[in-house]
């Protein structure tokens, strides 16, 4: 089945898309794939520190996705399915390696016109690389859950979802997460 002349693959509902995929329709899939590139390889270069691992596991995981395509159920949604594919392609990874590395948070961002003042900006830089430390020394399904909830801004839906756990537990690892970097962070801080 093809898709629609003249639809965009911006308008068409994820849904449609991941459907009219399953039947083998490659410019679908490549539509879902352009969708979703972007997040998921941010999400392993901050859980793998290696941009070069980060785009050879994005590969590995838009393919494995394809392949496992027919047992997708459209009672979960497609990009927190990309996500525990990623994830989980990711801490093998790590798992295999014995190490843990983490890319620092990005300093280059906007500030608002109104900035703070040298010394000001200085002591945000430094608390970011604190951060950057105590986000560095969380285990990786710590950091993992961390970094879909506080970066990437998933739902805890969404979290149980990409994660394959229940509600009550996505809750309770995420505090459980939180509450070991704020100590960690609390330590590298001072």
């Amino acid at each position: 089945m093809k898709a629609e002349p003249g639809v965009s693959d911006t308008t068409r509902p994820e849904a449609e898309l991941v459907a009219l995929a399953q039947k083998g329709d490659h410019a679908a899939y490549g539509a879902l794939v352009r969708r979703h590139q972007d997040r998921i390889y941010r999400h392993l270069l901050n859980l793998t520190g290696s941009r070069e691992d980060a785009l050879e596991l994005a590969q590995d995981v838009f393919i494995k996705a394809w392949e496992a395509l027919p047992t997708w159920r459209p009672e979960a949604q497609f990009h927190t399915w990309l996500y525990r594919i990623a994830s989980n392609a990711a801490l093998d990874v790590l798992r295999r390696r014995k190490v843990v590395p983490f890319v620092a948070l990005d300093e280059d961002y906007d500030a608002p016109a109104d900035q703070p003042g040298p010394e000001a900006q200085l002591q945000g830089r430094q608390r970011l690389r604190s951060l950057d430390a105590a986000l560095a020394r969380l285990p990786a399904d710590q950091r993992d859950i961390v970094l879909l909830r506080e970066v990437e801004g998933l739902s805890y839906d969404e979290l149980a979802a990409a994660l394959g756990i229940d509600g009550g537990t996505v809750k309770s690892r995420l505090a459980r997460a939180r509450a070991a970097l704020a100590a960690i962070f609390e330590r590298t801080d001072t």
